[in-house]
């Protein structure tokens, strides 16, 4: 006698709260990451390459003023790490509001340079001015125009850094003496904050780290020793040596903390050529997360058998060292799920899994990348082989949920995360809610009271008779 087909629907409460537990689990299985794409999993938790030529990470400054003090701060930050070479010519820019911008960015672009794993700019000393077109035509500081065109300026020099290979820190202006000078550095900082972000590079403010207890600017405060020393110089701009070296060591502070996570990354001795070591990243093996013990899933391609899919999981399938063609066939799966049920017997539930044909052109387009040692980007589309033939591709992208249920894109400077924790802006209270400090307050809206109710009538007590 045939046994019955399990049941797809469960009449308990509590039954269907396991059926979806274990239809998240899963979504969980399915997006973990495939052995193959470990490689590119382990570059991406790093900032900073955890390979570097020789073993040797060299750090290059850029900017104008600013960046030549840092420089020298730097150089005696990393005296004692054999790590990071510092490399002792800083790369000049006049500013990014100059008019010889464009030819600075212009060599940047075209002219070979040593390679450098670290790049470190500072710039803005000059950048507090109005802004000249090609056209002749100037642009006052702070106007719209000006933000996007100084915003694009940036950009400008953030790709053109970008495409040598560095990982690129961004050090903002330093809170200012005089308040209109300082309102115009914390515009700037504003807008490149913002960029920074955009084009996926960090950027580090220096704000507080020279105010004084009450947020306010002072040529005084402590140096690395604890001691008191003048920190700025008589413009209230420039640093003097005391103060480079302090503002050295709050970038050193955040180079070494994404060493430290490259040095993480690292399992292998660091022995041939760039190419053999990649290819020996490639082939780390990557450690399996341990899933729910309650829940087990078997995945199967047969599609006859129904009852002996639970006896022992399918091994995920090695990657192939070449692969003549990346078509994908039409292929069908089926997952077994077992759980408790409520009346305490186990029980099965039994998914069909649909994969249709996949052109090889569309696979090729998808998992086309620009580079396999640097960290995915907003956009890139990740495929993961998750064994079995079944390819599953995640892609990046800040998108939203929006009105009649469809998906919505935003800008990244337009998220939550990026408004309250890198900006530092207050989001709008609602009315009644713990920071709502708004007043007087708003009488609540009691509306007409009801009228009181007609009391009971007592009834009188007849005489006896």
């Amino acid at each position: 006698m045939s046994q019955a087909p399990p049941q797809r629907t469960c009449g308990s409460r509590k039954t269907m709260r396991a059926l979806a537990m274990v239809l998240a689990a899963v979504v969980m299985l399915a997006v973990s990451p495939a052995p193959q794409a470990a490689a590119q999993e382990d570059a991406g938790t790093s900032y900073v390459t955890p390979f570097p030529e020789g073993d040797n990470y060299k750090l290059q400054a850029y900017g104008d003023a600013f960046a030549e003090g840092l420089l020298w701060g730097l150089i005696e930050s990393f005296a004692g790490d054999g790590r990071v070479q510092v490399l002792r010519r800083h790369r000049a820019l006049a500013g990014i509001s100059r008019p010889e911008f464009d030819d600075e960015i212009r060599t940047e672009e075209t002219t070979p340079r040593e390679k450098a794993h670290i790049g470190v700019i500072m710039i803005g000393y000059s950048d507090r001015v109005a802004l000249r077109l090609a056209t002749g035509r100037r642009l006052a500081f702070g106007t719209e125009e000006w933000r996007e065109e100084y915003g694009k300026r940036v950009d400008r020099l953030i790709r053109a850094l970008k495409r040598q290979g560095a990982a690129l820190y961004w050090i903002g202006l330093p809170i200012l003496r005089r308040v209109e000078a300082n309102d115009d550095a914390q515009t700037i900082n504003d807008l490149v904050r913002e960029k920074a972000y955009l084009n996926g590079i960090k950027f580090v403010d220096i704000q507080a780290q020279f105010a004084d207890e009450s947020g306010n600017y002072s040529a005084y405060g402590p140096d690395l020793t604890g001691k008191s020393r003048l920190l700025r110089e008589a413009d209230g701009v420039l640093f003097t040596p005391a103060g480079y070296r302090k503002l050295a060591h709050f970038v050193e502070q955040e180079i070494k903390r994404d060493l430290m996570q490259a040095r993480k990354e690292r399992a292998i001795p660091l022995a041939g050529s760039e190419a053999e070591q990649k290819r020996i990243s490639a082939q780390r093996p990557r450690p399996s997360s341990e899933g729910d013990a309650g829940w087990r899933g078997i995945v199967s391609t047969d599609k006859g058998d129904k009852g002996d899919q639970s006896r022992a999981p399918t091994q995920p399938t090695q990657p192939q060292a070449s692969e003549p063609s990346l078509e994908q066939k039409a292929d069908n799966s089926r997952i077994t799920l077992k759980s408790i049920g409520a009346n305490g017997r186990e029980e099965a539930v039994t998914l069909d899994i649909l994969r249709p044909a996949i052109p090889s052109a569309v696979v090729a387009l998808v998992t086309r990348k620009e580079s396999t040692d640097r960290p995915s980007q907003i956009g890139d589309v990740v495929p993961n082989d998750v064994g079995g033939g079944l390819v599953v591709m995640s892609s990046i992208t800040p998108s939203t949920t929006g009105p009649g249920g469809g998906v919505r894109r935003i800008a990244p400077s337009q998220t939550p995360y990026y408004q309250v924790l890198i900006k530092g802006e207050r989001p709008t209270p609602k009315p009644g809610r713990a920071d709502d400090f708004s007043w007087p307050r708003a009488e609540p809206d009691l509306g007409v009271a009801p009228a009181p109710a007609t009391p009971p009538r007592r009834l009188q007590r007849l005489p006896r008779s």
